[in-house]
């Protein structure tokens, strides 16, 4: 989202030392990174990830947990309610189950798929 720590030219740098491709809005928008936006947001609400670790070495574990059970646990609505582990195994191409919108949709849901609901019961509370 063009905040001030990404346009840092000591953080260009050491993403193009470590030759990692850089990406940011053009208008600061985030909107624009809808997708990166709604991953990070699970992240953090999911899996406590806003919150305050006591060392580098806690949290690194807690990024590196929540990102395998994000990725080979988890069913996503936007996966056909596969993981995205089994989806990119998946011969041909699935059912798109979104919408392209102008503007968010700020309407609250009646309520989270089943496939949800179980990830949630079965998996966090062991994580």
């Amino acid at each position: 989202d063009r905040g001030v720590q990404y346009c840092s030219e000591d953080y260009i740098d050491l993403l193009n030392d470590k030759e990692v491709a850089i990406s940011m809005t053009e208008k600061g928008d985030p909107y624009e990174n809808a997708i990166a936006e709604r991953v990070n947001g699970i992240l953090k609400s999911e899996f406590d990830l806003a919150r305050q670790f006591n060392s580098y070495e806690e949290a690194a574990g807690a990024v590196t947990t929540a990102i395998r059970i994000y990725n080979q646990q988890r069913p996503h609505a936007s996966c056909n309610y596969l993981t995205p582990e089994q989806a990119a195994t998946q011969n041909g191409t699935l059912p798109a189950r979104w919408k392209k919108r102008e503007k968010p949709d700020c309407k609250p849901k009646s309520g989270l798929p089943p496939a949800i609901v179980n990830f949630k019961q079965d998996y966090l509370t062991k994580v």
